[in-house]
């Protein structure tokens, strides 16, 4: 690649914290609340508008699809984020379990009432491009928005980028699979005008189960009813009306009474890696191209969607998988299906698999312990790691990057970030006693 030399130049400081949080998705919003509750300064980067990450941008509304009556959960700021949602009438009834559908649009007011709350430093709009690094250790970072190019210096630093971008950037160990076996970015979208009774006709006539579509189950999953949808984009390909082999197929969500499909998960693209820009340009006009190919495909194809047509599309890609962190623990398949259970366990996660066409749903009150060392880099100090980008090995991915995962994750370095500024110890050396039970009185199942 072609390169040129950026001469130097001084920049001035936009802020100081205590805590910077970097992405304000569920793990970076978990994250910034528990450390203000812990009563540190703590700022929160988001580089787009608002916040919530997946939630808000990709239309990633089903946080707790999963759930069942037997679910054991961690609690704490993930099942805060339904209950506020739902005060706030800001979420639906999950046509797939017993958790709160966030309305994705509404959750953007509802996460800034939680960040006005807390008293968290909010910066939208702001992108973070590299760190400042003295002894191994990160001590700020060097944004760019439209304020120009400035810095922020901190004692402790939280990488909710969901694509380790502040551990890449600081030198720490990092892995990412194959382009060809990362999972695939998705483009969602809404449609207005649906008769939502005779669609529920039609799924009622022709229900789908999670045995459909996943390759590899334990068996107690093959009967559960899905939203899984395929047979209109099957037959537009039959018809010629869809390329052969285009990847258009997945779920719906919320359905309301004013005639909505508020989120339709169908519109795939394959072979992209994240964090890359010209895939992601490639991806987000190709998603955009299938989304109305499926559309077409509803509207001819589908009951109660004769009238219907585009009322929304995500803002951003709902990117699946990127960089993982190398920590000082990588969670193993062997972890996750064996119940495992750490002496630094920062929470709980139900036996919830989904990635790879693997999926447990956690029907039987089975769980796993989160331990705190996924979130730690082996090189670098003061940083840890939070979402989908923690430590883990491929099957245990399809657990750690599940949205309620997320918040655990975030929330358990919200508290360790906070609470080693206060006993002025790095994150790597923090009480871990004290972390415990600080989560604890947040809300957390910790065991």
């Amino acid at each position: 690649m072609k390169q040129i030399q950026e001469p130097s130049r001084e920049i001035p400081v936009l802020a100081e914290t205590d805590v910077l949080v970097i992405g304000s998705g569920p793990a970076g919003l978990s994250a910034a609340l528990a450390s203000a509750r812990e009563g540190v300064d703590t700022m929160l980067i988001e580089r787009f508008g608002c916040f919530g990450g997946n939630i808000t941008q990709a239309m990633v509304g089903t946080i707790s699809w999963y759930r069942s009556k037997k679910t054991v959960e961690s609690g704490g700021i993930g099942t805060e984020f339904e209950r506020r949602a739902k005060e706030m009438n800001a979420s639906h009834q999950d046509p797939e379990g017993d958790g709160e559908l966030l309305d994705t649009d509404m959750f953007k007011v509802v996460a800034d009432r939680l960040v006005q709350e807390a008293g968290i430093v909010p910066i939208l709009h702001c992108y973070t491009v590299g760190v400042i690094m003295e002894d191994n250790s990160i001590k700020g970072v060097i944004t760019e928005s439209k304020s120009g190019r400035q810095a922020i210096l901190v004692k402790r630093v939280i990488d909710a980028t969901g694509d380790a971008d502040i551990a890449h950037y600081a030198g720490a160990a990092c892995h990412q699979e194959p382009k060809a076996e990362l999972m695939g970015v998705t483009t969602s979208f809404g449609c207005s005008g649906v008769d939502v009774d005779e669609f529920l006709a039609y799924i009622k006539a022709n229900p789908s189960n999670l045995g459909d579509w996943a390759s590899e189950t334990t068996g107690k999953e093959d009967e559960i009813f899905s939203t899984f949808i395929s047979e209109p984009f099957e037959k537009a390909m039959k018809a010629g009306e869809i390329p052969e082999g285009t990847t258009i197929l997945g779920y719906w969500d919320a359905l309301t009474d004013a005639g909505e499909a508020l989120n339709i998960n169908v519109a795939h693209t394959l072979g992209i890696d994240g964090t890359n820009v010209q895939d992601l340009t490639n991806a987000e006009m190709d998603g955009r191209q299938k989304v109305m190919m499926a559309v077409a495909a509803l509207k001819k194809y589908t009951p109660g969607f004769q009238k219907a047509r585009l009322r929304s599309l995500n803002s951003s890609l709902g990117v699946r998988e990127t960089r993982k962190l190398v920590g000082e623990y990588v969670l193993t398949e062997e972890n996750v299906k064996n119940l495992a259970r750490f002496d630094d366990s920062i929470g709980i996660f139900p036996e919830f698999l989904d990635a790879y066409g693997v999926v447990t749903m956690p029907t039987t009150g089975r769980y796993f312990q989160v331990p705190y060392r996924i979130l730690l880099p082996e090189r670098v100090e003061n940083l840890l790691v939070a979402g989908r980008s923690v430590s883990a090995d491929k099957i245990a991915f399809a657990a750690t990057r599940q949205m309620m995962c997320c918040t655990v994750t975030g929330q358990g370095a919200g508290v360790a970030a906070a609470i080693s500024v206060k006993e002025n110890s790095n994150c790597r050396q923090v009480d871990l006693l004290k972390v415990q039970e600080a989560l604890k009185k947040q809300g957390v199942r910790i065991g």
